[in-house]
């Protein structure tokens, strides 16, 4: 019940922050999964690594010779879904200049099999895909920067110690805008 509870609080400010930046007033119809919703008690295996934060805050302080644009999304997130091909477009061109993009799933357990999984495959996503699962966002978000309010998109850049953390949509054009800081 806790957990429940937790998940929900979770859900609800990554929602009321989605929502806030969203400049679309009309669903886009083929985005939409009609699947039926899983039974978040039931145990699925799920084609991305699952991490609670603990096991993922290693991924946001590697220290070698990559840049890292880690980007915090959900399929339910509007704004989130308009910026995707931007950052798939950076995965694709940068990466022979030591970029990687990492796109960190905060959708809810049982959107996982029925929503994440086949979004993913239709959109042909080529950049790795990890969840984070970890109901104690008000310990973990102030630890991926002390100035995220929680909502989402969210992105950080960063190349060993040198980090800028981003609360907000992206173009394409601001996204190369800001890598080129980090790749120069």
């Amino acid at each position: 019940m806790k957990y429940l509870r937790l998940s929900l609080v979770l859900f609800a400010t990554l929602l009321i922050g989605c929502i806030g930046k969203s400049k679309e007033t009309k669903d886009n119809e083929s985005d939409r999964d009609v699947s039926q919703n899983l039974d978040p008690a039931e145990e699925v295996a799920v084609k991305f690594p699952v991490y609670d934060f603990d096991g993922f805050e290693p991924l946001l302080h590697k220290d070698d010779s990559y840049t890292y644009i880690v980007n915090f999304w959900a399929t339910w997130c509007k704004p989130c879904i308009k910026e995707l091909p931007y950052f798939e477009q950076v995965n694709e061109e940068f990466k022979d200049k030591n970029v990687k993009v990492l796109l960190v799933s905060l959708d809810m357990p049982n959107m996982w099999k029925s929503r994440l999984e086949p979004f993913v495959e239709k959109k042909g996503i080529q950049s790795e895909v990890v969840i984070l699962d970890d109901p104690k966002q008000n310990d973990w978000i102030p630890k991926v920067a002390e100035e995220w309010g929680g909502g989402i998109p969210a992105t950080l850049i960063y190349k060993g110690k040198k980090r800028n953390f981003y609360e907000q949509e992206f173009t394409y054009e601001e996204l190369t805008q800001e890598l080129q800081q980090f790749i120069n």
